[in-house]
């Protein structure tokens, strides 16, 4: 396709995974109402799976989906397929190892039927990708955004695989993997952890009721959220190079110093999936908007996955990235002006301020190794457990149905 026509677009979403595509589908309703031209760019190759029975895998990496994610996927037309392969959680128990305190946050607390649910990322993104399929969408897939720069209207984009785009708004929601945003100037802050998030699937022996468990040891936070079956997703977080010697571990061995560290309130953990393991950090992009520019998802923010707030934040992005285009048309402005922009980013940053702060307030409070911290963070959760108002607030934040 060398020297191919340039093509017109109102929007390049670049990145086709969970954000890309939730960005895509959001955007449908004003694909039909005002035309818009929308092309989705994404450098791995797409599984051509839409009509192939599900197999699920006991491998499969799964995500925490809020209830107020729930209910934009619902908004959308997609949460009856993506409550398929879901997995309620009803409860969320939080302890710290060595202490009485606890705090625990119930679906019927609330009135509602579930605070969450797991979903394995590859049935969410079938089922994104099953509806980006019915929408009059450009795909550039396997293809990789060679050259970017900025042009009157918006941005110029070289692909690898020959096309040229013109865009009025690019969007990047590619994961930060790409290098774009340092090739544009746009610098991130990054904080790291020293730790390093070890993950895979566990079976427990008994029924997980749909309970979450979050429990902070003193070698690091472990979180359990329920699968479909007796299967739970391990998230457990290690100091930096500590993690090697359980990748090494036989299964029994590791199940044997998962067991010592969570103790057995869950169960007996009887069989673990293929490990592996991700440094972490904070990361913040310090530009999330330009003129005919935004950036969305781990490409704006990487969080701290024990929280498991990362994609929620990022789909409530999107979400506001479409209000805000949809009030700018009504206005009569372009989708790159900097109006609409601004506006986005005034929807997102409070709320973007506070889940940074309370995920990563809550990562450091518990890391710090004090006999005297250690009671009042004990004190702490039993209070929260007795103050029914105020672990309300908490759980409804945690839904992702307040700011």
């Amino acid at each position: 396709m060398t020297g191919a026509a340039e093509q017109r677009v109102d929007i390049a979403i670049v990145g086709g995974g969970l954000v890309g595509a939730s960005l895509g589908c959001a955007l449908g309703p004003l694909i039909e109402r005002r035309g818009l031209s929308v092309a989705v760019i994404e450098a791995a190759p797409l599984l051509d799976q839409a009509e192939a029975p599900w197999q699920p895998s006991f491998d499969a990496r799964a995500s925490a989906i809020a209830q107020g994610s729930a209910t934009h996927f619902a908004g959308m037309g997609l949460w009856p397929a993506m409550a398929e392969q879901a997995a309620a959680i009803r409860r969320i128990h939080v302890s710290e190892q060595g202490r009485l305190g606890a705090t625990r946050l119930r679906s019927d607390e609330l009135g509602v039927e579930a605070l969450g649910h797991v979903i394995p990322n590859a049935w969410m993104g079938r089922v994104l990708h099953r509806r980006l399929a019915l929408l009059p969408l450009a795909w550039h897939c396997p293809a990789r955004v060679e050259t970017i720069r900025p042009a009157a209207g918006g941005y110029r984009l070289r692909l690898s695989d020959g096309s040229r785009l013109q865009a009025g708004l690019t969007v990047l929601a590619d994961g930060g993997r790409s290098g774009l945003k340092e090739r544009l100037g746009i610098e991130s802050r990054e904080q790291p952890y020293d730790q390093v998030a070890l993950i895979a699937s566990v079976e427990v022996s008994e029924p997980h009721d749909g309970v979450a468990w979050e429990r902070f040891t003193g070698e690091g936070p472990i979180a359990l959220l329920p699968l479909r079956g007796q299967a739970m997703e391990l998230i457990w977080t290690h100091a930096m190079g500590h993690e090697t010697r359980r990748l090494a571990l036989s299964d029994g061995a590791f199940l044997t110093e998962l067991q010592r560290a969570f103790g057995e309130r869950a169960g007996r953990f009887r069989r673990v999936g293929s490990r592996h393991a991700y440094p972490l950090s904070l990361i913040t992009a310090r530009e999330a908007v330009r003129p005919g520019l935004a950036v969305l998802g781990n490409a704006a923010h990487s969080l701290h996955p024990v929280a498991g707030q990362g994609f929620n934040l990022a789909l409530r992005g999107v979400m506001d990235l479409v209000a805000a285009l949809e009030h700018g048309l009504a206005r009569g402005e372009s989708v790159g002006h900097m109006a609409v922009l601004a506006d986005f980013e005034s929807r997102r940053g409070a709320d973007r301020h506070n889940v940074i702060r309370f995920s990563d307030g809550l990562i450091r409070l518990f890391g710090i190794d004090s006999p005297l911290l250690s009671h009042v963070r004990a004190a702490g959760l039993v209070g929260l457990n007795l103050v029914g108002p105020l672990r309300r607030t908490l759980a409804r934040r945690a839904m992702g149905l307040e700011r």
